[in-house]
């Protein structure tokens, strides 16, 4: 398939080069070809795809242009409602859902002219990072099918990174777009928490979900953010200043713990981006060590709360480990969850300080790349470490705290699979955040 981004399908779309029906259909043909080799998507909305694309085509060709996103195919991950559909979070407990009417979020992008070409998998109610315990099957990593894709917006990442779709809507409760992003090589946006609406989304934890785009590039996850932030004209974006960027690398806890290869691939990011002028210095979370029992008393209490009664009265319908997990969160005391309430109040004040005198921080998306599907633990620093714990390991603190975080690409490990750089930015501070990465992508990209 043409490799377009979005904003290259833009520019030839407007210039009558190519058509959205013509782009859809190459996305649909490739959905096709692989689907059923890397389980990308629960539901294919073939038929109302090529008509929301020649739809676009007759709008622009009678002058009504609605903006960026106009005629773009797009994948939405099966935990958002879009109206008429089933929303099923990739579980049974859902069986015979229909949406009555679209999440916000899903208004926004048809208002804005979106091809929607269906629903993607994902690990059973975002609880899991790995993709694999899904009602309908596991989804798989296009770089090896052998490995997870990562989770729980895998299928979302395999969409963007096969062509499926020019981007994708995920959600981020813990990392759920950044580890697949980085795992599939794609760039996945989590923004601030409360920018984006996440009414008429199957929530995991509503004081962590956070609703954001996946995409080729930096430029294209700015474009559907701005329409994921009901902006109606989206802003250009211009790159940071890259001679003037001031970052600060997370190493101690954050560091720690890294796969050679991620070590040395984000060892030359950080090298590169030095030499190309950016001001680079080392800063310290202090209750770093705290991150994991925080966010577990506060995901897992929540989690539980929502699905109670449907743990009561369908437990068998969960997969296993989704199941267990939940009735993990059953069992934590009401002082627990207040205690970590506090942590995250002292981790949000840290991560506030680290960025007080820098324009991001810099750390590793993954500690490892993606996992083969069905370990359970990887061999790390000469010890067995937990997959699900290494892979929440990087991401999960700023769902706690709320910052904007972003993974881009930044090489590949000598198996040839992906791994990924986050950043991250101040709260409500979105936009600056995503001019860093759009610098930091054109040095790795030089």
């Amino acid at each position: 398939m043409t490799m377009l981004t979005v904003e290259e399908f833009g520019r030839r779309w407007r210039a009558r080069d190519v058509s959205a029906a013509e782009i859809t259909d190459q996305c649909l043909r490739q959905i096709d070809a692989d689907n059923a080799r890397l389980n990308a998507f629960i539901l294919v909305m073939a038929d109302e795809a090529r008509r929301q694309a020649a739809e676009a085509d007759r709008e622009l060709a009678a002058g009504h242009d609605r903006g960026p996103l106009h005629g773009v195919p797009m994948s939405i991950k099966d935990l958002l409602d879009i109206r008429g559909t089933p929303t099923t979070a990739a579980s049974r407990v859902r069986e015979g859902h229909v949406a009555p009417r679209d999440a916000p979020v899903v208004a926004h992008l048809r208002q804005a002219g979106a091809v929607f070409v269906g629903k993607t998998n994902l690990h059973e109610f975002a609880l899991g990072t790995t993709n694999e315990d899904s009602a309908f099957g596991s989804a798989r990593n296009p770089h090896d099918p052998a490995r997870s894709p990562g989770g729980s917006s895998g299928g979302s990442a395999i969409s963007v990174a096969c062509r499926m779709a020019l981007a994708s809507i995920g959600s981020d409760t813990g990392g759920s777009i950044r580890i697949p992003a980085s795992a599939c090589g794609t760039v996945g946006l989590k923004p601030t928490y409360g920018e984006i609406s996440t009414e008429g989304v199957v929530p995991l934890s509503r004081t962590l979900d956070h609703i954001g785009p996946l995409a080729a590039s930096v430029a294209d996850a700015h474009i559907v953010y701005q329409v994921l932030a009901g902006h109606a004209v989206s802003r250009p974006i211009a790159p940071a200043p890259v001679g003037g960027l001031r970052l600060a690398v997370l190493r101690p806890y954050f560091c720690d713990l890294l796969d050679t290869d991620v070590r040395a691939r984000f060892d030359e990011t950080v090298d590169r981006l030095r030499a190309s002028g950016a001001r680079v210095r080392e800063a310290e979370i202090r209750h770093a060590h705290d991150i994991a029992p925080i966010y577990l008393h506060i995901c897992l209490a929540d989690a539980a709360a929502y699905h109670a009664t449907m743990l009561d009265a369908k437990p068998e319908r969960y997969t296993t480990p989704v199941r267990l997990r939940l009735e993990m969160g059953r069992h934590i005391l009401a002082e627990d969850y207040v205690r970590a309430l506090n942590g995250r109040e002292v981790l949000r004040r840290e991560v506030d300080a680290a960025l007080a005198e820098h324009d991001a921080l810099v750390l590793p998306t993954l500690p490892i790349p993606a996992p083969p599907l069905g370990a359970s633990t990887m061999e790390l620093g000469g010890a067995k470490e937990s997959v699900r714990n290494l892979m929440l390991r990087l991401t999960q603190l700023f769902n706690v705290t709320g910052h904007p975080a972003v993974s881009l690409p930044c090489g590949l490990t000598s198996a040839g699979l992906p791994c990924g750089l986050q950043l991250v930015g101040a709260r409500m501070h979105t936009d600056a955040l995503l001019r860093v990465a759009l610098a930091c992508e054109a040095q790795l990209a030089a």
